[in-house]
């Protein structure tokens, strides 16, 4: 009968020790998916930071671009900015 317990225990300790190790790899699995993750976060962030800051400078450039093109439409099409 004691043999049989210690058997079963000792079954009972492999099959939990396995599942400790499966489980500890999931979390280094998790862990290394979480570091990528804010890794990419960061970058986006990062990014959406230096666009926030050049909103202004860019927008002007786009108006003073957006000028240009319509003053050369203009002067393509036979108008006389001359004298502007």
């Amino acid at each position: 009968e004691d043999s049989k317990l210690i058997t079963e225990k000792s079954s009972a300790k492999a099959s939990s020790e396995e599942e400790l190790e499966d489980e500890k790899d999931k979390k280094t699995d998790t862990t290394k998916t979480l570091m990528e993750a804010g890794k990419y976060l960061q970058s986006v962030h990062g990014e959406c930071d230096w666009l926030v800051q050049n909103f202004d400078a860019r927008k002007e450039a786009r108006a003073g671009e957006s000028e240009a093109l319509t003053n050369a439409k203009a002067v393509l099409s036979g108008a006389d900015y001359s004298l502007l």
